[in-house]
């Protein structure tokens, strides 16, 4: 009996040993990969000098010398800082911030994000053998959030780059940064999704992956099991301010043009039609004859622009660019900015039922307050980000249907008070802080002059039924 329990033992210690090897025989072994990449990992630290006055928000606290004895008085008079009219000005203090970066050749060229360097004053790139070198601010671009920097040295190492386009969902991937200041710390996860569109970021197709992405990640390479970078580590989504699985990195092939036109450029341009365009669901791909919800709806037209000059028009469904299907209205812009400026768009749109082919040459993308300006000059106002909404007025067939005189629709959302709130694409407001809205002027005005950290109500119309909300504004 003691001889068979013997033998059972035994022959269950092998059957987990064999089981441990078959899972660390499918697991990959990312030692040699990270041996090899680590040395063109870089950390980046910046500072930027801040004077207590913009620190604190107001107007400097000056001390009540009234008093005191002379002595004392003319003392601390000199001691007050003053700018070059005499007059009391803050004390410098310097804000520091660190972030991730890769060495793409070895005559010094990094690239990192642009929100790890914007606005700073000195760039600190540290390698991994603890050297630490100047870097200037070659050019940024925040519309993609790519950087790009250099520094003196030569023969440095350097990481390949490889080809985002042929990364596929479950991919195994790794990212080598430095978390809260850890310089060189590995995690590894699968690729979760491809060409990820997120709020405020119309022109670049993320990758989101489970990989565990912390501050101070921001910059780094996303690599793949060959060692290639496929993307750079930008953005968590999170609630507790940590990793929570969803990271988004941009992909290399995204990052390089960009890098490539700011080295030869100095600035980054993109393709532009002019539009404003929005999700295709299952009621509008109905009405639209569409056999499922695909496309994007021309909403409006900057007048003017590419798009209205050759030929599309409102109530449009475009379902291919280039050959390209748009399966989801964010498709769209990630190929028109990828495209150059007097390049031929090709495009499949159904009008009417009916499909048609429309051939127009690409604009190049102004810059956000031109942007803006086109669009607001046609009934749609951006509230200068203090609500985080863009809205439009309402037409006179909207009007009727819901039996109002005022109000503006909601065209987009984006980070701010309105998300948090649950405000959408589609909502009426009809008031704002006690106020009638009769236009997005209006609007605009209001939300402008919105008081801080008091109670705001906003009568809000969703399919038809309306309710008050209230919500705060940061101070």
């Amino acid at each position: 009996m003691h001889t068979l329990k013997r033998s059972m033992a035994a022959l269950m210690a092998m059957v987990a040993m064999s089981l441990t090897a078959v899972a660390r025989a499918e697991l990959p072994d990312f030692t040699p990969l990270v041996e090899k990449a680590s040395p063109a990992v870089v950390n980046i630290s910046t500072t930027q000098k801040v004077s207590d006055q913009s620190m604190g928000g107001g107007q400097l606290s000056i001390p009540d010398l009234e008093g005191l004895p002379p002595m004392f008085r003319d003392f601390l008079e000199r001691s007050i800082p003053r700018d070059q009219r005499g007059a009391p000005r803050g004390r410098q203090r310097e804000a520091q911030s660190l972030g991730s970066g890769f060495i793409i050749s070895d005559d010094g060229y990094v690239l990192t994000n642009n929100h790890v360097v914007a606005d700073s004053d000195e760039i600190l790139v540290r390698l991994s053998d603890r050297s630490e070198h100047k870097a200037k601010l070659v050019g940024a671009d925040p519309r993609s959030d790519v950087a790009l920097l250099k520094i003196e040295a030569k023969n440095l190492p350097t990481l390949k780059l490889g080809d985002s386009n042929k990364l596929k969902v479950g991919e195994w991937v790794l990212a080598i940064g430095s978390p809260f200041g850890f310089d060189h710390s590995v995690t590894a996860g699968i690729v979760s999704a491809k060409g990820r569109s997120l709020p405020n970021e119309n022109y670049v197709p993320f990758i989101q992956t489970d990989v565990a992405i912390n501050p101070g990640n921001s910059g780094g390479p996303l690599l793949n099991l060959d060692g290639e970078v496929i993307g750079i580590n930008s953005q968590i989504f999170t609630r507790s301010g940590g990793f929570m699985g969803l990271s988004f990195a941009i992909p290399i092939d995204v990052a390089m043009n960009v890098a490539d036109q700011l080295k030869k450029e100095g600035k980054v341009n993109r393709g532009w039609l002019g539009v404003v365009i929005q999700e295709v669901n299952k009621d509008l791909a109905e009405s639209f004859g569409l056999d499922k919800p695909s496309g994007a709806l021309v909403a409006q037209l900057v007048d003017g622009g590419p798009a209205a000059k050759g030929g599309l028009q409102v109530g449009d469904v475009i379902l291919s660019l280039n050959g390209q299907s748009i399966n989801e209205s964010a498709d769209l812009p990630h190929l028109v900015g990828n495209m150059k400026p007097g390049d031929k768009a090709s495009m499949e749109v159904i009008r009417d039922g009916s499909r048609k082919t429309l051939s127009m040459a690409v604009g190049s993308l102004p810059d956000e307050d031109a942007e803006v300006a086109a669009i607001e000059g046609q009934g749609a106002e951006r509230s200068s980000n203090r609500m985080g909404v863009t809205v439009a007025d309402l037409t006179a067939e909207q009007r009727k249907s819901l039996d109002i005189t005022g109000g503006v629709v909601i065209k987009d959302v984006q980070d701010g008070p309105a998300a948090m709130i649950g405000l959408r694409p589609g909502d009426v407001i009809t008031h704002l802080n006690n106020r009638a809205i009769d236009s997005a002027k209006t609007f605009t005005e209001v939300a402008k002059a919105l008081p801080k950290d008091r109670s705001v109500s906003m009568r809000v119309l969703r399919q038809g039924r309306a309710s008050f909300i209230t919500f705060k504004l940061p101070g």
